[in-house]
């Protein structure tokens, strides 16, 4: 029993270090000297005892209690010394400590701001479908079934007619189906494609499209609306051109470039030296996607535009590497 009690205090001073307020010290006291404690149960069992172990034990046992009792008041004289030394140190004049509060991701804000631009302009905004069929997504795009971007290599099929949609533009098909002209409409969303991530490229990425429809619809407003976001979401100085390209969907097509606001057009290492950075591509609208959605190509023109959103956001902002807008880094992204 001697031996009991030994591992009895030592468990009972591991524990009273480990005190650190009065309720958890009182509970300890209860555990140890209180009247069905630890300590009580084994001076209960002294009767047990041979009459010549009993006095050895006995004066053991009351030692340890008045040790547990001294330890006790002691611990307590302790905390409460700490807990007068906090409170004497608390200013309540002072101001807390504020809680971290978290904003809208950088490609989020980026949408919203270019959405603010266009609907100044008189657009509105339409979603569709992420998932989409491959009829919406190329074959009412003027997009044939043997083209590069519809082989199962360049796209995400989920089986023979479904596909991931690679572009935006299938919303604007679908809009051109439910709504007569006039329409005025950009699609902001994800898209899908499997390009090898690097700083420049992602397997899903974002896009603002733009579509235009109506009696008298000239290339000369697809300027006009493409100059007035270059310079809102830019810069009023920002210099733009127009280059010749091709798209299935629109002819004629465009390529929109902005002077490099790195170097000013000079020429540096993020414009290749060519003083222009491509932004997006655009065009008057291709009578067949007419044709595919029952728009009579005759009465209504019309011109679209499109683009990646994190191309624009990463020029503005001076980022680099597409990579760092999906990492969640918190430490980057707290930056805007």
């Amino acid at each position: 029993m001697l031996k009991e009690l030994d591992k009895l205090e030592k468990t009972f001073r591991e524990q009273l270090l480990a005190v650190d307020s009065a309720d958890a010290l009182e509970k300890l006291r209860v555990e140890y000297l209180g009247r069905k404690g630890k300590l009580s149960e084994i001076m209960k069992r002294l009767g047990d005892l041979a009459p010549r172990e009993r006095p050895g034990v006995g004066k053991r046992a009351n030692e340890l209690k008045q040790g547990f009792e001294a330890a006790v008041k002691e611990r307590a004289a302790v905390l409460k010394t700490v807990s007068e030394a906090r409170r004497a140190a608390f200013d309540p004049t002072l101001p807390g400590i504020p809680l971290r509060v978290g904003h809208r991701h950088l490609i989020m804000r980026t949408i919203e701001e270019m959405v603010d631009i266009f609907q100044r302009l008189g657009f509105d905004v339409a979603y569709g479908p992420e998932v989409e069929d491959s009829w919406h997504n190329f074959e009412a795009l003027n997009i044939p079934p043997d083209h590069p971007a519809a082989d199962p290599n360049n796209s995400f099929f989920i089986d023979d007619t479904t596909i991931l949609r690679t572009q935006t533009s299938p919303v604007q098909v679908r809009v051109m189906e439910k709504q007569p002209p006039p329409i005025r409409v950009v699609v902001p969303g994800r898209t899908y494609r499997p390009d090898t991530v690097d700083a420049s490229h992602s397997f899903m990425f974002h896009q603002l499209e733009g579509l235009m429809v109506d009696e008298g619809v000239t290339f000369g407003h697809l300027k006009a609306v493409l100059h007035l976001f270059v310079q809102e979401y830019f810069s009023p100085q920002t210099r733009m051109r127009l280059r010749p390209h091709f798209f299935p969907f629109t002819e004629p097509s465009a390529e929109l470039d902005i002077a490099c606001s790195i170097c000013a057009g000079l020429g540096c290492a993020t414009c290749g030296n060519k003083g222009w950075l491509e932004v997006l591509g655009c065009g008057m609208v291709d009578p067949n996607v007419f044709k595919a959605v029952g728009i009579d190509p005759e009465r209504y023109t019309g011109f679209a535009f499109g683009f990646g959103i994190e191309r624009p956001a990463m020029l503005k902002h001076g980022i680099h590497d597409m990579r760092l807008l999906f990492e969640n880094d918190v430490r980057f992204l707290a930056q805007f």
